[in-house]
Order: C-alpha cells, then sequence, then structure tokens
C-alpha cells in the first residue's frame, strides 16, 4: 500500500560522505558519554529495597512519587502492578539505613499522606543480583546481534550483512550513548526497549535491501548508486506509514504512558528515528562502498553443451 509515490528518484547517494560523517562524530560522541559518564543505572541493576503497598482505593502514582521524595526518597521507580491499588515502589538502598528500616519509614510517610495504605512486602535486592540482571541483559543483547548477523547471512549477499550489522551496532550505541549523555535512567525496560529497537531497524534495512536487490535483477544501465537511490525513493511511502504508525503508539506512550513508560518510550523514540536514518544514510552507503553490484545478483548462464557457437544442435 502507497500514499503516494515519487516518480522521480532522489539522489540520496550523492550526500552519502557528508552524513556518514555526521553519523561517525554522532558515534564517537556516544561512546566518549559511555566511556566518561557511564549508565545511570536503576534499582534492577545496582541493588536496593522493593516495597509492595496496597491502597484501600486506586493509587495516585504521581501523589506517591511526591510524597517521598518530600521525605528525601530519589531515583525511586513507582508503579502499579496486578491491580490499580497495588504499588511496587523500588528506591536505592540508603547506607545509613536497613530494609526494615526503609520500610517502616515508608509506612509512615505513605500512611500519613493516606490513611490505609499497607505496606506488604518490604525486599532487599543486593548487587549480586543486580550484576547477574546487568550480564544478562548483556547476554541478551550478544545473542540478539548473532542471530541477525546469521539472519542476515543468510538472507543477502554478504556486503549487505556487513553493512546492516554495523548499521544496527551504530543505533544500539547512539541510544546507550544518548542515555550516558543526558544521565537517563537505564533500567530493564529500556534495556527490553534496545532490543526491539535492533529488530525494528534491521527490519527497515532488510526491506530496502530487499528493493535494491530487485532493481539490479529487473532493471538494466543503472550504476550502483542509482539503484540504491531508485531502491530507497519506492519505499519511502512504506516506511512513513510503518515508522509513522510506530511512532504514533509511541508517541502515545511518552505523553499518557507515565514515569514507568517514559524511558522506554524515550529510547524506542531515539531507535525509530534512528533506525530510518542508518537504513537510508548508513547501511545503504556502506553497501556501495564494499562493491555490490549487478553481477552479485545474476547467475551467468551456463553454456549449452548441445549446441555449437551458430546455435545449431549437434
Amino acid at each position: 500500500m502507497e500514499f503516494f509515490r515519487i516518480h522521480k528518484d532522489i539522489p540520496f547517494m550523492r550526500h552519502a560522505l557528508v552524513f556518514n560523517v555526521i553519523s561517525l562524530v554522532t558515534f564517537a560522541l556516544a561512546v566518549f558519554f559511555l566511556a566518561y559518564r557511564g549508565l545511570h543505572l536503576s534499582v534492577e541493576f545496582t541493588g536496593g529495597t522493593l516495597v509492595e503497598v496496597n491502597y484501600p482505593q486506586a493509587a495516585d502514582l504521581g501523589k506517591i512519587r511526591s510524597t517521598l521524595a518530600g521525605a528525601g526518597y530519589t531515583d525511586i521507580t513507582v508503579q502499579n502492578f496486578g491491580s490499580s491499588r497495588d504499588v511496587m515502589i523500588r528506591m536505592p538502598l540508603r547506607e545509613e539505613q536497613s530494609s526494615a528500616k526503609i520500610g517502616d519509614e515508608v509506612r509512615r510517610v505513605l500512611g500519613a499522606e493516606t490513611p490505609g495504605a499497607d505496606v506488604r512486602r518490604v525486599e532487599f535486592v543486593g548487587p549480586q543480583v543486580g550484576r547477574e540482571l546487568a550480564e544478562n541483559g548483556a547476554l541478551a543483547l550478544m545473542l540478539v546481534v548473532l542471530g541477525i548477523v546469521v539472519y542476515l547471512s543468510f538472507r543477502f549477499e554478504w556486503r549487505f550483512s556487513v553493512s546492516a550489522i554495523i548499521a544496527n551496532l551504530h543505533d544500539v550505541i547512539i541510544i546507550i550513548g544518548m542515555f550516558a549523555m543526558f544521565q537517563w535512567e537505564f533500567s530493564l525496560s529500556v534495556l527490553a526497549a534496545v532490543l526491539a529497537v535492533l529488530g525494528y531497524s534491521v527490519n527497515e534495512s532488510v526491506i530496502v535491501f530487499d528493493r535494491v536487490r530487485e532493481t539490479f535483477r529487473h532493471v538494466r544501465g543503472l550504476t550502483t548508486p542509482q539503484v540504491i537511490d531508485h531502491a530507497i525513493t519506492r519505499t519511502i511511502s512504506r516506511t512513513i506509514i510503518t515508522h509513522g504508525s510506530t511512532q504514533v503508539m509511541v508517541l502515545s506512550m511518552l505523553i499518557f504512558g507515565g514515569e514507568t513508560l517514559h524511558y522506554f518510550a524515550v529510547a524506542l523514540t531515539i531507535g525509530i528515528c534512528f533506525g530510518i536514518y542508518s537504513s537510508v544514510f548508513v547501511a545503504s552507503p556502506l553497501a556501495m562502498w564494499l562493491g555490490v553490484s549487478r553481477e552479485h545478483f545474476i547467475k551467468p548462464k551456463k553454456p549449452n553443451d548441445g549446441a555449437n557457437p551458430d546455435g545449431a544442435v549437434v
């Protein structure tokens, strides 16, 4: 389905070098902030205290956050689980307080603000658990990348596979680098968003490369840059429909999802934008510079052993 069709190909590859320089600078900045500032890891990774609270009526999460912030508790996560009356609070462990003391303090603060609030469970999450979560998250990221490499190696010519993997890693590093630069909280939900972006971004590269392969096979007389420009131009309408629909959903989470879904939606938004950018201005130019050409997709015709050069059958 197409909303519109552009009849004249847009010369994207004419500006490929400029955009790749921009990508290289952005990538270098992301790596710098990751190395210099590091990630602001959430309680799931660093360890802390989990407090489960039950309310007699639907809980006001914003009010709970402001109440705890007024009591001096920062970097906390407040979200519903199970029902609108059940609330899970994650907070970093204070050095001068144990989990039991924190539970008592939370019970006192929330009980004074909302009578009937019942603290049902207080648990300590140690740094060891957080370290295991971080290791498992990194392992999941590596397995996703490996799976994409295997898939692309079977689906496309190796030049396309290498280009798509570099573009996808470019997106992931930039997302993580932006979280390091602005010191946004990096939680398990953000890690899930990064994994989702990997699959989402590679899908866009596959669509473009599939159209490039099709153009090489069916259209003659075009240079490699012209073929890539033609393929990208013909997929613009599809890209706008797909990414636009996805971004509307993500934007609704960003606006109405509250603090719990905020950074998850932010990571997806960055991934969607850079996924389009990398497919057009990173993956495609890399494939062009690696030397992809029509000969890689057209099988040479085998000579007929039963015919002489003049075409007569022997």
